[in-house]
């Protein structure tokens, strides 16, 4: 198959190049050369811009593209309609953040879609963003009926992830000690691997699989506590969880999400409950818990941080330091009925 990857050398995009590279595929590169630009010297690299510089697309053919960078629908439109009569199948990474609130727990793809009151902003917030993609979405369709694929993933996890939404649990893990856990170790968890989800996109773009699939797992339900636990075993770590509650953190200032990782609100965890058997039963499995945090945290101890490249677009506050997570320990234990496990 002759593969189009709009993006390829951030995350999702790195571990697809890889993926399809296992599979034997042709695959070609459109990005600006602006992140990793050395990374696969083997491989085909068109350079442009998404926004006005399609051109060096012209006169290509490919059997399938998976588009990994759209966040404005206007520039989707325009790549999608560009692609529309020299590509057969076309994969959009969008989100599960595409959807209405409030969500209801076990939520499928018919749930209601988030709007935006103007649907012509391109201003990526954390607000606008779920809207930004559900309107990507409706781009990509509309300029390829019937031969799209949207990819709605959660939290996506694992080496060379950008962020630090998940890499900052098994970082503070390995340190040991006293561990910050925020509210409640039941609270639902939903993630997946930029690996697994990376050849499962392969694979629907070669069998040329449409519709929408929410694409996130495992297949078997997940707690925080359970990913901690996770942690520190897979680490080998000597860390106990001081579970503050969700009025104390607030209360503090610190943010749901981002400060501390995988925290979700209580009105919010619908978000984590989400309901992704369509994915599944079209082939979308999970490797081992264990064998992601092993991963990320040789990947993490490996990597300094200044080697990595970040994500342009929505910037996430910054997960709490040592210095704010000792302050806000010490806070907790001064109340009475602190948890620790």
């Amino acid at each position: 198959m002759k593969l189009l990857i709009l993006g390829g050398t951030l995350f999702l995009g790195r571990h697809l190049v890889d993926a399809a590279r296992r599979r034997r595929h042709r695959i070609t590169l459109f990005n600006r050369g602006q992140t990793a630009p050395d990374l696969y010297p083997d491989v085909e690299q068109v350079r442009g811009d998404r926004d006005g510089g399609l051109g060096a697309l012209s006169g290509r053919r490919w059997d399938a593209v998976i588009d990994t960078s759209g966040y404005v629908p206007r520039i989707v439109r325009a790549s999608a309609l560009a692609l529309a009569d020299r590509v057969g199948h076309y994969t959009f990474v969008s989100s599960i953040s595409v959807y209405a609130e409030p969500l209801a727990p076990g939520a499928d793809e018919s749930a209601p879609i988030a709007r935006i009151p103007d649907e012509t902003t391109e201003e990526v917030t954390g607000e606008s963003y779920g809207a930004l993609k559900a309107l990507c979405e409706r781009a990509a369709e509309e300029a390829m009926p019937g031969r799209t694929l949207i990819a709605r993933p959660g939290l996506i996890v694992g080496p060379h992830d950008p962020t630090d939404r998940f890499t900052y649990w098994p970082r503070r893990v390995a340190r040991g000690g006293d561990v910050l856990a925020p509210d409640d170790p039941n609270a639902p968890v939903q993630l997946v691997d930029a690996r697994d989800l990376a050849e499962w996109l392969v694979h629907t773009a070669e069998t040329r699989r449409t519709g929408v699939y929410n694409s996130t797992g495992p297949s078997e339900p997940l707690t925080l506590g359970a990913v901690l636990d996770e942690c520190r075993r897979a680490i080998g770590a000597r860390a106990r969880w001081v579970w503050a509650d969700e009025e104390f953190l607030l209360a503090q200032g610190v943010k749901p999400w981002t400060e501390l990782p995988l925290w979700v609100a209580r009105g919010d965890r619908a978000i984590d409950l989400v309901d992704c058997r369509k994915a599944w039963s079209a082939g979308l499995t999970f490797r081992p818990l264990a064998e992601t945090i092993r991963d990320t945290f040789a990947w993490d101890r490996a990597t300094p941080a200044e080697a990595r490249p970040r994500k342009t677009g929505v910037q996430a506050p910054p997960t709490l330091t040592a210095a704010r997570e000792s302050e806000l320990l010490d806070a907790w234990r001064g109340r009475a009925g602190a948890a620790i496990s």
